[in-house]
């Protein structure tokens, strides 16, 4: 009976976990079921990004893409993306087009002194100050300003705007043009901050999918053809730094080709991850990339040359010519002073005298003489410098400056929004900021000065002009020339 009763016992625990785990197992397909369900209706642009996904872009098979991270100034920018440019051409790759960002929104640091951001760290700045300005419809891209359709119609590179190139790598469909801030955009947000983690290579390298570069100023010196390879660079840090900074970074030449190319592991990756490509002149040297010719090979030499200057679109040299025009009305001096950032503040005894002098020589011929004025200075802090005297002198000199609310800028500014200069059209979204260009029209306007130009030394905004000036932006700078070259831009403009 004993028995009989605890076998009874046994069989009603029996039953009762049965019933439990058949309770258990309908409710979690019930979850299953419910989940599958919600899920099928959520955009995929709210969706988690798949690893293997942004390797595999379906609208663009067997492609391969270099991208990389500008920083700095606006003219460090354009630099950067002629180098990229030609480290596409070199690498078969297709270029992403990035945005213009705003003014040291990142900062390299110094190569000269080896105080760099890593590469994956400055990939990630730009990255996510990329995400801030689709967020504030502030962004401008680098295609919009600079007018790259001598490249791109003879197929001298590939190229894709970042924003398609995010729709496509990360998995996202949003118009980016009207992205907005949104609380129902905060799953998109993580998705892209995922994604750009992963493109900035700080989840390290997937074979085949992403070849993030650690290289940078520090080891190298990228090179193309030079028989160089793996040579040491005759530009080193000294022993003084290296024992106060305890470095012990050793540079060395690197052929682009043999080392990112066909046979390397880079070569096999859909996405190859530069850092910063900004490079100058340094102690007989090159800071990061020393490619000035290709002597075996006639495309990069062409290219070489091509991107030496690359122009502003029509629309914004339209507007400095006829500002030119019908605002100075006559042959002018063009004087670029950059007086307040960085190490120009300390320099405006040399900068201001440049100037006077070359005033000075002007006065001896016709009064008065027209001065077109770019600085960073604002015109209420003139009193006590040189640009108070030639205010005064109003016999002598009269003064023209460009203003971001003057109606030329902001016209031309709604124009660039309109027209789609870019590599892709432009959708027409409510609170549109309007892209700051007031920069691209004085430089364009300094180029066009012809009783000659006076710039800030050391100042990549006067390197720009004197390359414009060069170009013959403005072939001649008589009032008839001028234009003639306006009406025919407006033509081209329409």
């Amino acid at each position: 009976m004993k028995n009989l009763g605890r076998n009874r016992v046994w069989k009603k625990k029996g039953f009762y976990n049965t019933t439990s785990l058949l309770s258990i197992s309908l409710l979690i397909f019930i979850f299953i079921f419910i989940f599958v369900s919600y899920t099928s209706h959520i955009p995929n642009s709210l969706l988690p990004i798949s690893r293997t996904s942004q390797c595999t872009p379906q609208n663009l098979p067997g492609q391969r893409f270099l991208w990389y991270a500008p920083h700095s100034g606006f003219s460090n920018q354009v630099s950067e993306f002629k180098n990229a440019i030609l480290m596409a051409a070199i690498l078969n790759r297709t270029l992403v087009v990035p945005p213009i960002l705003d003014h040291h929104a990142v900062a390299l640091g110094s190569c000269p002194k080896f105080r760099v951001l890593g590469p994956g760290e400055i990939r990630l700045s730009v990255w996510n100050h990329v995400i801030d300005l689709l967020r504030s419809r502030r962004y401008v891209s680098m295609a919009d300003i600079i007018d790259l359709s001598s490249l791109v119609s003879i197929s001298v590179i590939q190229a894709i705007d970042f924003r398609d190139f995010i729709s496509l790598w990360c998995g996202v469909n949003v118009d980016f043009d009207c992205f907005n801030e949104s609380n129902d955009q905060s799953s998109l947000l993580d998705s892209l901050k995922q994604c750009g983690s992963r493109l900035s290579g700080l989840d390290g390298n997937v074979d085949k999918c992403i070849y993030a570069l650690d290289e940078d100023c520090r080891t190298t010196v990228w090179t193309y053809q030079q028989n160089d390879d793996e040579v040491l660079d005759s530009f080193q840090p000294d022993e003084q730094l290296k024992k106060k900074k305890k470095i012990s970074y050793i540079r060395k030449r690197r052929d682009v080709y043999k080392t990112l190319g066909p046979g390397s592991k880079a070569e096999s990756a859909t996405v190859l991850a530069f850092g910063s490509l900004f490079t100058a002149p340094y102690k007989g040297s090159e800071l990061y990339i020393d490619i000035n010719e290709a002597p075996r090979d006639q495309r990069i030499s062409s290219l070489i040359q091509k991107i030496e200057f690359l122009p502003f679109v029509p629309l914004i040299t339209s507007a400095a010519k006829e500002y030119a025009i019908e605002t100075i009305k006559g042959p002018f001096l063009c004087a670029q002073l950059r007086l307040l950032d960085g190490q120009f503040k300390n320099h405006w005894k040399a900068t201001f005298l440049a100037l006077k002098n070359k005033v000075d020589s002007l006065k001896k011929g016709p009064l008065p003489i027209s001065i077109f004025v770019m600085t960073d200075l604002p015109e209420a802090d003139w009193h006590g410098s040189y640009l108070e005297d030639l205010a005064r002198d109003s016999g002598s000199v009269k003064l023209y400056v460009l203003r971001e609310k003057d109606e030329l800028v902001i016209r031309t500014a709604k124009k660039l929004i309109e027209s789609g200069h870019g590599m892709r059209l432009k959708q027409q979204c409510p609170h549109q900021v309007l892209p700051d260009i007031l920069l691209y029209i004085e430089e364009t306007v300094c180029s066009c000065a012809s009783l000659g130009f006076v710039g800030t030394t050391g100042s990549t905004i006067a390197e720009g002009i004197e390359v414009m000036r060069k170009f013959n932006i403005c072939p001649s700078h008589s009032q008839t020339a001028l234009t003639n070259s306006l009406q025919a831009n407006n033509v081209c403009s329409r």
